[in-house]
């Protein structure tokens, strides 16, 4: 039995959800998102909340019951909240700033790193040091997260790099005379 997966979703106040054709779909105020589902999977809209429940007793089914329960609650989380990963660029002379529709960088490189901001996704940044990535599809987020911080990883002598809010760097001793 999956613990996470016997909760049933609760949707807040202003916030529908649809099952058509194999797809489910969610509308709230921060716009709509759909998912295929998945056949070994049953799900039933009851009320205000979605219940996700095996369809059979199959390895396969009890192994998708608690991530397909936690994929839909992400998709009633975007449209009523959003989701939000926060960068923080440490380095001399290191810097972000948006330009229209783009992220620019300057991360020690000879030339900016200049980076398209997808449709659906919105960048802040608040100082030169921090970005702020928000958007109500969560696998978006944080791909886009992860695709910025590509660039410049932290380094583990003097900590130079994009790093995730809250992450910890295992720092390393340099050389020593």
């Amino acid at each position: 039995m999956s613990r996470i997966g016997k909760k049933p979703v609760m949707m807040p106040a202003g916030v529908s959800a649809a099952i058509n054709e194999g797809i489910i779909e969610v509308k709230g105020p921060k716009g709509s998102l759909s998912m295929p589902l998945v056949n070994d999977i049953s799900y039933e809209i009851e009320g205000q909340e979605i219940r996700v429940n095996p369809a059979n007793e199959t390895k396969r089914a009890r192994a998708f019951w608690g991530m397909q329960r936690t994929m839909v609650s992400n998709l009633v989380v975007g449209v009523s909240d959003g989701f939000t990963k926060v960068l923080e660029i440490t380095g001399v002379g290191y810097r972000a700033s948006v330009q229209g529709s783009t992220l620019k960088l300057q991360l020690g490189f000879s030339h900016d790193v200049e980076y398209p901001i997808p449709a659906g996704i919105t960048i802040k940044t608040p100082d030169q040091t921090t970005v702020e990535i928000s958007g109500s599809d969560r696998q978006k987020v944080g791909q886009v997260a992860a695709e910025i911080r590509r660039w410049r990883k932290p380094e583990p002598y003097k900590g130079k790099g994009i790093k995730y809010r809250g992450e910890f760097i295992f720092r390393k001793e340099g050389k020593k005379k």
